[in-house]
C-alpha cells in the first residue's frame, strides 16, 4: 500500500493522470455538443447524434454503414490505421520541437517557419539533384532539355535531402535562440517574425523555380511530387499491414528521433544543462554551464525536429506542396504546441499525445462522411483538451488531494513554539 502511495505521489504518474483527465473532459464536451446539435436538429434526432458520439471515441475503427440496414460498422480499418501513422508523422517531430525547446525554458512558436524550411530545402534538393528516373526526367527529355552528366542513386539523394531539411530548419531554428541569448530578444516575438518571414522566402524560392508541377496542367500552383522522379521514403513493409493507405517509413523516423530526444534529455550531460537553463539561466551559469550556447543549441534542435517534420512530409510523396506559402502557416506546425501540452512535454508521451491527436482528425473524417456532422466537432474537443493541459498544475494538485500550507500559518506554529 505504501509503495502504492509512493506511486500516486509521483510527478509523471500525476502527470499522466492529468492528460487522461483532460482527454476525457474534452471527449465528454464534444459528445454533449453532439447530442445538442442532434436534438436541436429536426433532421437529425437522438439516433443520428449517437451514431456521432460512437465515431468521436471509435472513428478510428469505423468501417462504414451497412448497406441493407444502413447501421454503422465496426472493426479493424487498416486505411484509417496506416493514415492515421501518417498523419501523426509530422505532429510527433513538431511537438518534440515544442518540448525541446521548453525544457530549456523557451517557447518555440516558430515551429511553422522551420516546418517551411526544412520541407522546401528537401524539396530544392529532391528534385534538384539527377536521378535519371520517373516522369519528371521523362518530361524534361520531351520538352528538349539537356540530360545530366551523371546521376544520382535515389537513395543517396533522399538521404541528402532529408539531411538538408533537417539543418535548414535548424538553422532557421537558431536565429530566435541567437536573439534571445545575445540581445535578450523575447523568443516569441522573433520566432512570429521568422514564421512570416520564411512563409515569404519559400513563396519566393518555388516561384522563380522549375519544380512548378508542369506535368498535370490542373496543378501549376503546386510543386512536383517526390514520386516524379523516384525520390520518395520508403514503405519498408508498412503498406502490406496497412493497404490503401499513405503510410511509409516515416513514422518509424518520428518514433527513433523521439527516443534519441528522450535518451539526450534525461541521460546525457548535454541534456542535464539544457534543462538547468530552463529552469534557472542565472543559476546555471554560476554553476559554470555555458546558457547563451545551450539557449541557441536548443533552438537548433527544435528547429532541426521541426524540419525534419516538413522534410518527411515532402518526401512522403502524398501530397502535392502549394508554392504560394506567404497566404497561410501550415497547421501542422502550431499542432505541435497542443502536442507537447498534453504530453507535458515528455518526448515519449509526445508520441502518444501525437497519435491521438491524429486519431481525432480521422474520426472528424468519418463524422464527415458518415453522418451529417463536420469535422470541426473535433476542433472543439481537441480546444477543449488543450485548454485544460493548459491547466496541468492545477489538475495535478486536485488529482493527488493535497494543499500546501499557507505561509503564515506556518509561521504561527513556529512562533507558539
Amino acid at each position: 500500500m505504501e509503495k502504492l502511495k509512493q506511486f500516486w505521489h509521483k510527478d509523471g504518474t500525476r502527470s499522466v493522470m492529468a492528460s487522461l483527465l483532460s482527454i476525457l473532459i474534452g471527449l465528454l464536451a464534444g459528445s454533449v455538443l453532439i447530442l445538442i446539435v442532434g436534438l436541436c436538429t429536426p433532421t437529425q434526432g437522438l439516433k443520428a447524434a449517437w451514431d456521432g458520439i460512437r465515431l468521436v471515441f471509435l472513428g478510428l475503427v469505423s468501417t462504414g454503414r451497412d448497406a441493407a440496414t444502413g447501421a454503422l460498422t465496426f472493426g479493424f480499418n487498416p486505411t484509417s490505421m496506416g493514415n492515421l501513422l501518417f498523419r501523426a508523422m509530422p505532429v510527433i517531430l513538431t511537438g518534440l520541437s515544442v518540448a525541446v525547446a521548453y525544457k530549456t525554458g523557451l517557447f518555440n512558436i516558430g515551429a511553422p517557419g522551420q516546418y517551411l524550411m526544412g520541407m522546401s530545402a528537401s524539396l530544392l534538393i529532391a528534385l534538384g539533384l539527377p536521378t535519371g528516373v520517373g516522369e519528371l526526367y521523362q518530361f524534361q527529355l520531351a520538352q528538349g532539355m539537356e540530360p545530366a552528366a551523371f546521376f544520382l542513386p535515389t537513395w543517396l539523394v533522399w538521404i541528402f535531402a532529408f539531411a538538408g531539411g533537417m539543418l535548414a530548419g535548424a538553422a532557421w531554428g537558431a536565429i530566435p535562440g541567437m536573439l534571445k541569448s545575445l540581445l535578450n530578444i523575447n523568443e516569441v516575438i522573433a520566432c512570429i517574425m521568422t514564421n512570416w518571414i520564411a512563409a515569404n522566402v519559400v513563396t519566393w524560392i518555388f516561384d522563380v523555380s522549375s519544380f512548378k508541377n508542369m506535368i498535370e496542367n490542373t496543378k501549376t500552383a503546386y510543386i512536383y511530387k517526390t514520386t516524379v522522379n523516384g525520390v520518395a521514403t520508403s514503405k519498408m513493409g508498412l503498406d502490406k499491414l496497412f493497404p490503401n493507405s499513405q503510410v511509409n517509413g516515416g513514422i518509424i523516423i518520428a518514433i527513433v528521433l523521439a527516443v534519441l530526444v528522450s535518451i539526450l534529455l534525461s541521460r546525457t550531460t548535454f541534456g542535464y544543462q539544457l534543462k538547468a537553463c530552463g529552469s534557472n539561466r542565472y543559476a546555471a551559469r554560476y554553476a559554470g554551464i555555458k546558457d547563451k550556447r545551450n539557449i541557441v543549441l536548443s533552438m537548433a534542435i527544435a528547429g532541426c525536429l521541426a524540419g525534419a517534420a516538413g522534410s518527411l512530409y515532402a518526401l512522403s510523396g502524398n501530397t502535392e506542396f502549394f508554392w504560394s506559402t506567404y497566404q497561410q502557416l501550415p497547421a501542422v506546425g502550431f499542432n505541435g504546441i497542443p502536442v507537447a501540452l498534453l504530453a507535458s512535454n515528455n518526448p515519449i508521451g509526445v508520441i502518444f499525445a501525437g497519435l491521438f491527436m491524429s486519431m481525432l482528425d480521422i474520426s472528424g473524417l468519418q463524422l464527415t462522411n458518415l453522418t451529417a456532422y463536420n469535422e470541426y466537432i473535433t476542433d472543439v474537443i481537441i480546444a477543449a483538451i488543450v485548454y485544460l493541459s493548459a491547466f496541468s498544475l492545477v489538475i495535478k494538485t486536485f488529482i493527488s488531494g493535497r494543499r500546501k500550507k499557507a505561509a503564515p500559518k506556518a509561521g504561527k506554529e513556529v512562533r507558539a513554539k
